[in-house]
């Protein structure tokens, strides 16, 4: 645990992000390496299968994984202001909902998998490999929401480093297995989706036994752990609005997938290549953005207001820099980095359309990621999910419909950067509205009493 109350501000952002990203480049291999395997060992049409089913698997996770954000701001701002009874009674509660909720999803999505594929007009030729993908990846969200639980809970009390060494063997664990599986014992499409969910068990496993041993307040055993519908009415105020957020954005993502499936398999397999890397580039952003909402949270809990905003430039500063970087090696690496996938050149060329269009914009979405997690870390989940559902069902999916029909697949891929520039533009505006300081959970503190800004 990390009390991020105290000392240089930018430095400890930084230090307390950095795990954060490296675990989740570690976690995007697991997507990346599945497609590379599958792209290079199964062929173009297994590839854009994958490709389908990471929508329709996000809708399903979305409401879930955006309630259990919010328990994550509750326990950082408890954890700020000291109040470790209520920390652990959220904690109780929030591994409680994700166990049943795990369970509620893993059927939802075993039986909903093939009239949603259907509804998206994936093409019919990968359709069956479509689907047992999913079926068998549905099966394994019991360990998928444990760890990722876990994960927030830990990352809540300022301990980014430990999902960090988790996830790192997860992912090689899972590197191993999707070889093992498709190219020794040439299981196919659903040999990758077994190797994720095995993966994803061991993380669970081993990650629930640290939590159990590493300190007091972490400790549970079944018969001690309780459910506080107080705490989690709490979670939910913060939460749901980020779980609404979150599938809206999914069904947004199945509406933009049904847009490019109307233009073929090799659009949708160049496609599938082009948003892996995407999610790695953009990751940072988003990384530092769930950086500062446990360094918000637990400085509100702290009555830091001060040092919060330092945070925030601090997190638009890094991420911005990184999301740079990031573009410029995208633009000069593109077609080797999509060759990794697929020697499809078809494939690469619609992939290489996209990553152009797209990661030239990548500062925009990375300043925007900072002040929605500002926003979250001081409990004001409400103005995210609203620019976020302003950016894509106004902006984004309405531009992609329309450009797509005049210039092809292209006008699909230039809707996202006229999102994130509308949406960057709302968020900025809300912010020096200064209405986010209500509505945390703890009481916040006059301004006289705050420390030094370190």
């Amino acid at each position: 645990m990390k009390d991020l109350t105290n000392g240089h501000v930018g430095k400890q952002l930084f230090l307390f992000a950095l795990p954060m990203v490296i675990g989740n480049l570690f976690q995007q291999l697991y997507s990346i390496v599945d497609s590379i395997v599958v792209g290079k060992f199964i062929g173009t049409q297994a590839l854009a299968a994958v490709g389908a089913s990471f929508p329709v698997i996000y809708t399903l996770i979305a409401m879930v994984i955006g309630i259990g954000s919010g328990a994550t701001v509750v326990i950082s701002q408890y954890f700020g202001a000291k109040k470790m009874g209520e920390v652990k009674r959220t904690i109780s509660t929030i591994l409680i909902f994700l166990f049943y909720a795990s369970i509620a999803v893993s059927l939802l999505g075993f039986f909903l998998c093939k009239p949603l594929f259907l509804l998206l007009d994936v093409p019919t030729e990968i359709l069956d490999e479509a689907v047992l993908y999913f079926r068998i990846y549905a099966l394994g969200q019991i360990f998928f929401f444990g760890f990722n639980g876990i994960t927030s809970i830990l990352r809540g009390l300022g301990d980014s480093r430990t999902p960090l060494i988790f996830m790192i063997i997860s992912t090689l664990l899972n590197i191993g297995l999707d070889l093992l599986m498709v190219v020794v014992f040439d299981l196919g499409i659903e040999g990758v989706a077994y190797a994720t969910v095995l993966s994803y068990a061991v993380t669970f496993i081993g990650s629930a036994i640290y939590l159990q041993k590493s300190h007091a307040i972490l400790s549970f055993r079944p018969n001690e752990m309780r459910f506080d519908k107080q705490i989690f009415r709490q979670s939910m105020r913060i939460g749901l609005p980020t779980g609404f957020q979150q599938t809206f954005v999914a069904v947004g993502m199945m509406a933009i997938l049904g847009i490019v499936s109307k233009f073929g398999t090799h659009v949708l397999a160049g496609y599938t290549v082009a948003t892996r890397i995407d999610a790695i580039a953009s990751m940072p952003a988003m990384n530092f953005g769930s950086a500062l909402s446990a360094f918000v949270g637990q400085n509100i809990g702290a009555g830091q207001i001060k040092r919060i905003r330092k945070g925030l430039l601090a997190a638009i500063t890094l991420s911005g820099l990184i999301s740079i970087s990031v573009s410029a090696l995208v633009l000069i690496f593109d077609v080797e980095i999509l060759r990794l996938f697929t020697s499809d050149a078809a494939v690469v060329e619609e992939g290489r359309r996209y990553l152009v269009i797209v990661c030239s914009f990548y500062l925009l979405f990375s300043t925007m990621f900072s002040f929605h997690g500002f926003f979250r870390g001081a409990g004001e989940t409400m103005v995210p999910m609203f620019v976020t559902l302003l950016a894509l069902w106004v902006i984004r999916i309405p531009i992609a419909l329309w450009l797509s029909g005049q210039i092809g697949p292209d006008g699909i891929w230039w809707a996202t950067p006229l999102a994130w520039g509308v949406g960057l533009v709302f968020s900025v505006a809300y912010y020096f509205t200064g209405k986010w300081k209500n509505k945390s959970v703890v009481s916040i503190q006059p301004e006289t009493d705050f420390s030094a800004d370190n």
